[in-house]
C-alpha cells in the first residue's frame, strides 16, 4: 500500500518517520493524531524482528508440539508483519523470512501430528534453533515426511515475494523481471497442484531462482539474473 512516511504530530509539532515506527502514535507525547506531510510512497515492510529465544527455551520442559504450536504462531505473526518494499525500494528476498515460513510449516505439522519421529523431531529443532539468524537445514537433511512442507513453505514464499515485487514493477518496469518472475510463478503453482509433493531439490533450485531475481531487481545485480534464468532452465530439462 502507499503510505505517507513522514508524519507530524497535531498535539506537539513532533515530526518522525511511520517506515521506522511502524506506526502513527508520536513518539514524543503518545497522541494519535498526526498527519503525513509528503507524497504518498509505496510500502509494505514494518520493523518487526522475529523472536524465538523464548521457544527455544520452552525445549527441554514442555511437550513438543505446545513448543511447535508457539513457533508456529510466533512466525506467523512476524511474517504477517513483513514485506518486501520499503519507502518505495524493493528489498532482496532475506534468508530470515524464508527460514520463518518454513519453520510455521513444519512447526504447524508436527503440532498436528499424533507421532513424531525423532528424526522430525530433530529436524525441527534445528530449524528453530537456526530460524532467527536464517539458518535451514540444507535439503538432504529434510525427512521426508516433512519434504511436502518445504515445498509448500517454498511456494509460500514465492506468492509473498511476487505480491510486492509485482507492486514495484508496476512503479519500476522491468519486463526482463517480469518474464522471470512468470516463469517462477509457473513453477509455484505446479507446487500448491502437487500440495507440495515435490523433490526437495527441485524446491529449493526454485527458492534460489527467487532469491537471485530478487537481487537483480532490488540490487540491479545482472549477474543473479542469469543464475536465476540458469536455475529455471534446469528445472525444465
Amino acid at each position: 500500500m502507499k503510505v505517507r512516511g513522514a508524519r507530524e504530530c497535531q498535539s506537539c509539532g513532533s515530526q518522525w518517520s511511520y517506515y521506522e515506527t511502524g506506526s502513527i502514535e508520536c513518539p514524543d507525547c503518545g497522541s494519535l493524531r498526526s498527519v503525513g506531510i509528503d507524497e504518498r510512497t509505496e510500502h509494505t515492510d514494518s520493523p518487526v524482528t522475529l523472536s524465538l529465544s523464548p521457544v527455544v527455551e520452552r525445549i527441554d520442559g514442555d511437550a513438543l508440539a505446545e513448543v511447535a504450536t508457539d513457533a508456529a504462531d510466533r512466525c506467523q505473526e512476524y511474517v504477517r508483519k513483513r514485506g518486501f518494499v520499503d519507502a518505495g525500494d524493493l528489498k532482496p528476498l532475506d534468508a530470515t523470512y524464508v527460514a520463518a515460513v518454513e519453520l510455521r510449516y513444519v512447526a504447524s505439522e508436527l503440532a498436528r501430528s499424533m507421532r513424531v519421529s525423532e528424526e522430525e523431531e530433530l529436524y525441527f529443532l534445528s530449524l528453530l534453533r537456526g530460524a532467527e539468524a536464517g539458518e535451514r537445514p540444507p535439503p538432504a537433511e529434510v525427512p521426508a515426511s516433512l519434504a511436502d512442507a518445504r515445498g509448500l513453505a517454498t511456494a509460500a514464499v514465492v506468492d509473498a515475494y511476487r505480491r510486492d515485487l509485482v507492486r514495484y514493477l508496476d512503479e519500476q518496469p522491468d519486463q526482463t523481471a517480469r518474464t522471470v518472475l512468470g516463469r517462477i510463478v509457473d513453477h509455484k503453482k505446479r507446487i500448491e497442484a502437487l500440495d507440495g509433493a515435490v523433490e526437495v531439490a527441485t524446491a529449493e533450485t526454485l527458492l534460489q531462482a527467487l532469491v537471485d531475481l530478487s537481487h537483480y531487481a532490488a540490487l540491479d545485480d545482472e549477474p543473479a539474473l542469469a543464475s536465476a534464468q540458469e536455475r529455471l532452465d534446469s528445472l525444465s530439462r
